[in-house]
């Protein structure tokens, strides 16, 4: 009986530490501004995707599905939590529209990413209700931020 239960507690501490490896990525330090670069790059796109799709919905342009938006609002919530790490010095340049004010009004920058997070966990609770109704306000809430922060932020 004391193998079976060592055993097990070995199984779960490798899960633990497998689960821990999952979000090292997330804090990690780039070794090259090229590779912030992307990572946000890509967090935004799939950030953007799934909140893209919720909407379309919000705005007529697919039809509503209850679980979808809830899938898709939650999806986008999640990623709201990683590009920011990716903003790293010496990241500003090379392909990027990231504008300066990003490093030079660090505390703004940061205001704004809470700002975003605080809108998609709105959007995720609104999504929960399953009803179209709830989730109109929740999705101009978000959109309204991204374009604030773009304004500010972002090189067209």
């Amino acid at each position: 009986m004391k193998h079976t239960h060592s055993l097990f507690a070995s199984s779960f501490v490798a899960l633990l530490l497998g689960m821990g490896s999952l979000t090292t990525p997330a804090y990690a330090q780039f070794v090259k501004a090229e590779d912030a670069i992307k990572y946000r790059k890509s967090a935004f796109s799939l950030m953007g995707t799934h909140f893209g799709r919720v909407a379309a919905m919000a705005n007529g342009r697919a039809p509503y599905d209850a679980k979808a938006a809830a899938d898709n609002a939650a999806l986008a919530e999640t990623m709201s939590h990683l590009p920011w790490v990716a903003f790293a010095d010496g990241s500003d340049k090379g392909e990027t529209k990231a504008k300066p004010e990003i490093w030079s009004d660090k505390a703004r920058f940061a205001e704004s990413a809470e700002k975003l997070q605080a809108e998609l966990v709105k959007l995720n609770l609104a999504a929960r209700v399953g009803t179209l109704e709830a989730l109109k306000p929740a999705v101009s809430s978000v959109a309204g931020t991204c374009k604030n922060c773009h304004d500010n932020f972002r090189q067209q």
